[in-house]
């Protein structure tokens, strides 16, 4: 049971925002919600791939919602950040693509360089994507501190209309049979409007 006894410095890198030479740093950070008991705690980034561009990630903040929560309650100050994110599901057969693999080490940096410029002692990096997630975990072994990666989960199948479940594959297997004339377009547009319910990673295994 935790009687209190262990919060009274929790942070790893204690240094880093102690002594009066960073009042100015504290001074910055106190504008942020931190008090002086505060300052005790470690500091964890909380960074989600969150986007409204794709399904796979448009409910993160949620899940980065819950993880902060987590993190209070344990004892520690939560840092949320955000990065970029391409979905390669809406970006393919695009000029979009040129931009998905540039990303993943893009995303890498961007999480490395928020928490190194933060001087945080841990984090968790919440993602849902085929680029975001290699991402995540490049920036954990660059970075070098503790940290978690939280899959964001996978989307709930859809219905077609005889309710058997249907998702983003099988769009794409209704193109090939429209375009070998098995299936008309209505057909591709009612599987087409049924294969994504919600917010969820897509149902194909890409990379």
């Amino acid at each position: 049971m935790d009687n209190g006894k262990n919060k009274k410095d929790l942070r790893i890198n204690s240094f880093v925002y102690d002594g009066v030479v960073k009042s100015p740093n504290r001074a910055m950070l106190r504008a942020t919600g931190m008090h002086d008991e505060d300052f005790k705690k470690p500091m964890v980034g909380v960074i989600s791939t969150w986007a409204e561009n794709t399904p796979c990630n448009i409910h993160l903040n949620d899940l980065a919602a819950i993880a902060k929560n987590g993190i209070k309650k344990q004892h520690g100050w939560p840092v949320q950040f955000t990065t970029v994110t391409v979905s390669d599901g809406i970006a393919m057969g695009t000029p979009g693509m040129n931009y998905s693999l540039p990303s993943r080490d893009l995303i890498a940096d961007s999480i490395e360089i928020a928490v190194g410029g933060q001087n945080l002692d841990a984090f968790i990096s919440i993602g849902g994507c085929d680029k975001n997630m290699p991402g995540s975990v490049i920036a954990m072994a660059n970075a070098n501190i503790p940290s978690i990666f939280v899959y964001g989960g996978t989307i709930a199948p859809g219905k077609d209309e005889d309710g058997n479940d249907i998702d983003l594959v099988s769009v794409f297997e209704a193109i090939g049979k429209w375009n070998n004339g098995e299936m008309t377009e209505e057909e591709v547009r009612a599987i087409e409007c049924n294969a994504c319910p919600g917010p969820g990673a897509c149902g194909g295994m890409y990379t």
